[in-house]
């Protein structure tokens, strides 16, 4: 992957005590899959490898997306938002991305205006 390295410097991970959230976009369908987090170390991973890595809360450790179930993200572009706290992965999905087995974690309305 190309890398403004400067911007890649710029990533506040002190206001998140480390992390940063991830929100993940669908390169075809722009559907959000997921949101997950992101330490120094996943996101140098993801770039070198062009594959989604993330930082796991609950286990305290990184995370290749898709590892274990085949469920891979081909990042084909990483954005930073104006505050260079949160970061947006554009992504080529295999298979799901949501550990319930749906298409993405976003599958249920918890409200809805009139139309």
């Amino acid at each position: 992957m190309k890398v403004d390295k400067e911007l890649l410097e710029a990533i506040d991970f002190d206001k998140g005590g480390g992390l940063v959230p991830v929100v993940v976009q669908d390169a075809k369908t722009r559907d959000v899959l997921m949101v997950a987090y992101a330490n120094r170390e996943a996101v140098e991973k993801t770039v070198e490898t062009g594959f989604a890595h993330y930082y796991s809360r609950s286990r305290k450790a990184l995370w290749m997306k898709g590892k274990t179930s085949g469920h891979v993200q081909k990042v084909r572009k990483i954005m930073i938002d104006c505050d260079e706290d949160t970061l947006l992965y554009i992504v080529e999905q295999s298979g799901v991305a949501c550990h319930t087995g749906n298409w993405s974690c976003f599958y249920r309305i918890l409200a809805e205006g009139d139309k």
